[in-house]
């Protein structure tokens, strides 16, 4: 049984994304995700409100450290492009998850009730970057139409990237760019 907070919850999503794949996400209960896990029932809703919850895990962290590289992106950059600067500072941590985030994307686009908590959580990442634009004075209307159109941008990069085992998140980030710019000209 792991000793550790942190321990415990790595292997809940773990076994979490183990059982997803293997029984599908509606066959799995948060008691099997614990057992897998070698922890109790209670440890995982310790941990986890719910079994989706587990596969989400830190997208609240995520969403803080864009909104912190948005408002301290160079003052001179326009909304588009601190946004995509932002995104280019979390490529790091998307690299260092990426064999957690290929299959879990699998199981999202295979799963209905995922793709509803996606489009959630992806309202409130667009909040929170929309706020970080009216910190650099970005008005409120343009403000949440960069932040949607942003959100837009990363999702074809992360799927782009995600699909092409050769392609980096950054390439990916240039290509989208790049596009968004053809669209707007």
């Amino acid at each position: 049984m792991p000793r550790s907070g942190a321990e415990a919850r790595r292997r809940l999503q773990q076994a979490t994304l183990e059982l997803f794949q293997q029984k599908g996400f509606d066959a799995t209960t948060a008691a099997e995700i614990a057992e897998r896990a070698g922890v109790t029932e209670r440890t995982f809703f310790r941990h986890f409100a719910d079994k989706r919850e587990a596969l989400f895990d830190g997208e609240a962290a995520f969403r803080e450290a864009l909104a912190r590289a948005v408002v301290s992106a160079p003052p001179d950059m326009s909304p588009m492009d601190a946004l995509l600067h932002a995104f280019r500072s979390a490529e790091p941590l998307l690299e260092k998850n990426r064999p957690f985030t290929e299959p879990r994307q699998k199981i999202i686009d295979a799963t209905p009730a995922l793709q509803e908590r996606v489009l959630t959580k992806t309202a409130g990442l667009i909040a929170a970057l929309g706020d970080a634009l009216r910190q650099r004075g970005v008005e409120e209307d343009t403000s949440t139409f960069a932040a949607q159109i942003g959100m837009a941008t990363l999702s074809y990069a992360t799927h782009a990237w995600l699909a092409d085992p050769t392609l980096t998140l950054a390439a990916s980030l240039v290509k989208a760019q790049a596009a968004l710019r053809r669209f707007s000209s």
